[in-house]
C-alpha cells in the first residue's frame, strides 16, 4: 500500500469498495483482492490517525 496516499483518498477508496461489495459488483476473485485492499486501507487510516493524534498531543503539551 502506498504510504503517500492521503487519508481522504483512502476513505474514498474504502467507500467505493464497500459500495461495490454491497451491490455485488465483485466476483469471488475480485472480492478477495478488494478485501485485502480494504484491510490495508483501514490500517493506513488507523496509522495516520494515531500519528496525527500523537502530533496534536505533543503540540498541546508544548503550548502549556
Amino acid at each position: 500500500m502506498d504510504e503517500s496516499i492521503k487519508y481522504e483518498e483512502a476513505i474514498q477508496q474504502l467507500e467505493t469498495i464497500t459500495r461495490k461489495m454491497e451491490a455485488g459488483e465483485y466476483d469471488i476473485d475480485e472480492l478477495t483482492e478488494q478485501l485485502k485492499t480494504a484491510q490495508q486501507l483501514i490500517q493506513l487510516c488507523r496509522d495516520k490517525l494515531t500519528k496525527t493524534d500523537a502530533e496534536i498531543k505533543k503540540i498541546l503539551e508544548k503550548s502549556e
